[in-house]
């Protein structure tokens, strides 16, 4: 089910952590190491609804035989943004595992069978996971928030000491600085992040660790725009390939 945040995390955080942990989320942190993906299944263990975060193709019978394994029935796959250094295993996943829907930002841009935008919800069983709209890395990077506001998914958007390149793909130095800011940074400190990627083999981090260390975003904006515009990264190697499948959302014939 999709439908407006409210203030459900307004107030009441504290309280709905508590309830989450009894409650027992079920939750794995995949990796695909060709990209540094991580994908994250979380499931409610009573209904055995499941989400899939960020799957990737080549990983994608791996997702598929833990879900089968695990019991559980998955109802979403959801990209938090169009990749460009991986294909999405959305499409494959929606023919291994029948009823599974893929779900992306509407801003992005690509195909998907659910379009979504700032404070809309996934939800599965008693969870939710509300959507942030946080772009700048693209157009339509989007953050999801567990309910109990104790986890958030950051895609590219913030990384573990880190963040996504805004050099291509409608990225914006200044755009990505304010979503971050307005977006995660206002979440709990002690929510744990977990991104899309990482490098370093780091696996989770926090918005109170972040708001204090994370190299890049503990400058002020304008020393951010300096930096990010002066990284010269070399081009994703799998760019050409990945953005036209992922606009598709990996649901093409």
């Amino acid at each position: 089910m999709l439908g407006p945040i409210g203030a459900m995390l307004q107030g009441g955080v504290r309280a709905h952590s508590v309830m989450a942990a009894a409650r027992g989320l079920v939750f794995r942190q995949l990796f695909e190491p060709v990209s540094c993906t991580y994908t994250y299944l979380l499931a409610d263990p009573d209904t055995k609804e499941a989400v899939l975060i960020d799957p990737v193709l080549e990983t994608a019978n791996r997702d598929a035989k833990l879900v089968t394994e695990l019991g559980l029935n998955m109802v979403y796959a959801a990209n938090t943004h169009c990749h460009a250094d991986h294909i999405t295993g959305s499409g494959a996943l929606k023919k291994l595992l029948p009823g599974c829907r893929s779900v992306i930002s509407k801003d992005s841009g690509a195909m998907a069978d659910i379009h979504i935008q700032e404070g809309d919800l996934i939800t599965f069983g008693r969870y939710s996971l509300e959507a942030r709209a946080t772009p700048g890395h693209t157009d339509g990077c989007l953050t999801y928030v567990l309910n109990d506001g104790s986890m958030a998914f950051t895609g590219d958007a913030l990384l573990i000491r880190g963040c996504g390149r805004t050099d291509f793909q409608q990225g914006c130095p200044n755009t990505l600085y304010r979503s971050v800011h307005s977006k995660i940074f206002t979440l709990p400190d002690s929510c744990h992040l977990y991104p899309a990627h990482d490098y370093t083999g780091q696996a989770v981090t926090t918005v109170e660790e972040e708001k204090r260390l994370n190299p890049r975003l503990t400058k002020s904006e304008a020393e951010f725009v300096k930096i990010m515009n002066n990284l010269n990264l070399p081009r994703p190697k799998q760019i050409d390939i990945a953005v036209p499948a992922n606009l598709k959302c990996g649901i093409q014939d």
